[in-house]
């Protein structure tokens, strides 16, 4: 604890974002280049070093936060590098893109603003790129043994370079033409740009995992065939299997799901494409769901230029503060939330019917209305209760030339066949089901991650993908070698 009175003395100060009408004409992250780190050692010294750090209970990783909180305000960049990357393969990642439950879990957070434990790790991240702490990490001798891991999203490639430090052969396969799954078309590059992805896929491949793209396993290759080519298979395919809004005017043009839309916009930024087949520029656009998917799509119309751009959250607008008596500390709270996307469409007022920023909230759709040509043209809402019940008398009209539907995943996409041709067993939600080895029914192939657990956050992917790899390691090799942060029936804290 290099501050004793850092927590007191100190107050709160995060990474400041862009001017809001200068980043969104670019794609570049929301963050003033430059300005984390004359900041960051000083909100490192407001950690407490608690007896007891809850943020380590928080986290599904189990990152040692007090450890390298007290590295960075000693300005001791490598040690917090070893310990950062201890727990979690890919930090550039998570101090990104994850929602911080470490920080809502921080023993500070009880009646003060908590650690900014999130701009820490991305700092230490960063710098660790920078002065060169993170190079390839081959094996020793090699096992002789095989491991085939298919989907590259965070478990997968989690638990290739577990599993390929370790001393395995490992193939990762993916059905895209490109490796990352949502970090690579998903995850926008205002949010993360993809330079963070290339650069540890290449340390990955200078430590020897392979990657197949464009391979589809169930369609492009046999997945008989390859449990028979690997002596162990673990799938990590994500929820791909996107929810649908069944009501009238549903097939109407105009109306796509929310990962037709993003991965067009990753493409062009990729230079795949000149325009997005589904820009948003110059229409009317109607976001229903109101979690992180669809602030992403609100982020990327708002940059493409839409007319309007208004986001549908059929939950109540949530209070400024915890709610002690239902979401108690440490568990995270859902309360209200300004995203950097919200915050952009709240300035250049995008949508001036909103309750907040670009959202209504409590609002349910009724139905679509289209042209003569079978396009949507407007959506038909109703403000619901806390039992989403329809208010008399609350019913509007908004103007929709484009409607993104955002409204989560329910599990494995099973167009590829992958699930039926090796006979996985299935749970009632629709993901697979597995033992307390994260071992499916099928004997040598192993399941993590969303896959199995269903839509969940970037942490406990990324956790997922170490136990897993953990799990196939302890079989393959009949010893305890790699850490396994979780178990494939933990949850979340709640109250």
């Amino acid at each position: 604890m290099a501050d004793p009175k850092g927590f007191m003395t100190t107050p709160r100060e995060e990474w400041p974002r862009r001017p809001v009408e200068e980043r969104v004409r670019d794609w570049n992250e929301v963050y003033v280049p430059g300005a984390l780190l004359p900041i960051i050692s000083r909100q490192a010294d407001r950690c407490m070093d608690c007896g007891i750090p809850f943020c380590h209970d928080a986290c599904p990783l189990g990152n040692l936060i007090p450890e390298w909180n007290d590295l960075v305000s000693r300005e001791d960049w490598r040690a917090a590098s070893d310990r950062l990357h201890a727990t979690n393969n890919f930090p550039e990642f998570t101090g990104r893109l994850c929602p911080a439950p470490c920080e809502a879990g921080c023993v500070l957070a009880i009646n003060q603003p908590a650690v900014t434990i999130k701009n820490v790790e991305v700092a230490i991240a960063d710098r660790a790129w920078e002065e060169g702490f993170t190079p390839p990490r081959p094996p020793d001798r090699l096992s002789g043994k095989t491991v085939a891991v298919v989907g590259s999203g965070p478990t997968g490639l989690a638990a290739a370079q577990q599993l390929t430090r370790a001393g395995h052969t490992v193939a990762v396969f993916e059905r895209a033409d490109r490796i990352g799954g949502l970090l690579r078309y998903g995850i926008p590059a205002f949010k993360m740009e993809k330079r963070h992805l290339d650069q540890r896929l290449a340390q990955m491949r200078a430590e020897g995992t392979k990657f197949r793209t464009s391979t589809a396993v169930g369609r492009d290759i046999g997945a008989a065939e390859l449990r028979a080519r690997y002596d162990a298979v673990v799938i990590a395919t994500g929820a791909t299997a996107w929810r649908e809004l069944e009501v009238p005017g549903r097939e109407l043009g105009g109306i796509h799901q929310a990962m037709e839309y993003l991965p067009l916009a990753d493409r062009v930024c990729e230079g795949d494409l000149e325009v997005s087949p589904l820009s948003a520029a110059g229409k009317h656009v109607v976001i229903v769901g109101g979690g992180d998917t669809g602030a992403d799509c609100l982020g990327t119309a708002v940059r493409e230029g839409a007319a309007s751009v208004t986001q549908l959250d059929i939950y109540a607008l949530p209070e400024a503060e915890r709610d002690e008596d239902v979401e108690p500390w440490p568990t995270y709270p859902k309360i209200y939330r300004l995203s950097a996307a919200h915050e952009e469409a709240r300035d250049l007022r995008t949508a001036p019917a909103a309750d907040a920023d670009a959202r209504l909230f409590a609002a349910s759709t009724l139905r679509f209305s289209g042209d003569e040509e079978g396009r949507v043209r407007s959506l038909h809402l109703v403000e619901v209760d806390e039992r989403r019940q329809p208010r008399h008398g609350t019913g509007r009209t908004l103007p929709a030339d484009l409607v993104l539907l955002a409204l989560g995943f329910s599990g494995p996409d099973r167009d590829d066949g992958l699930v039926d041709q090796l006979g996985l067993a299935l749970d009632p939600r629709g993901t697979i089901t597995r033992d307390v080895d994260f071992a499916t029914n099928v004997p040598g192939v192993y399941v993590a991650g969303d896959a199995a657990r269903g839509q969940s956050l970037i942490v406990w992917a990324i956790a997922e993908g170490r136990a897993v790899a953990a799990a196939v390691d302890r079989r393959l090799t009949g010893t305890e070698r790699l850490p396994s942060p979780i178990g494939p029936y933990d949850r979340p804290m709640t109250a």
